[in-house]
């Protein structure tokens, strides 16, 4: 278990676009689990490459239902919308208002390499549209709709 050092807003290698990944090396693999475990470590529902460094085109989310992998994704289709809080792991204690599609197909390779078809919906349509975002050099600051916050947490859940 690896845990990476995420990096923060204001660091310049999140305004940049990420590279392709042409081949699933030994570092690729690597890089995934250190990626899931920096992410699960952080409490994080997504982790982009760029976060933890590395400019390729790598997504790893978990929003409830196992870990999925993403290498090169593409959203292909978007349709609805759905309004609400968003965080980042690069923006931590903060949150703000942000309006994604409510249903999003991807195409990507998984870590063996294999296309795959993802379509979420709700919460994991809105982790693969924030990290496919950061692939491109973009952080949902970008999007929010009024002013950035401090995260409110219930007092029950601590």
């Amino acid at each position: 278990m690896a845990i990476r050092k995420i990096r923060t807003m204001g660091d310049k290698i999140l305004t940049k676009k990420c590279r392709q990944v042409e081949e699933v090396t030994p570092r690729i693999r690597q890089l995934v689990e250190d990626m899931l475990d920096t992410m699960y470590d952080a409490c994080g529902v997504g982790l982009a490459a760029p976060q933890v460094g590395i400019l390729k085109r790598i997504v790893v989310i978990d929003v409830g239902e196992g870990p999925l992998v993403l290498i090169n994704p593409v959203i292909t289709q978007t349709s609805g919308e759905q309004t609400g809080e968003e965080g980042c792991l690069s923006l931590p204690g903060k949150s703000g208002v942000v309006t994604r599609p409510n249903l999003v197909t991807v195409k990507a390779w998984n870590e063996n390499m294999e296309e795959i078809t993802v379509t979420g919906e709700g919460l994991l349509a809105r982790a693969i549209c924030h990290e496919c975002d950061h692939l491109e050099g973009i952080m949902y600051v970008e999007h929010v709709e009024g002013e950035i916050h401090d995260v409110e947490y219930d007092s029950e859940e601590e």
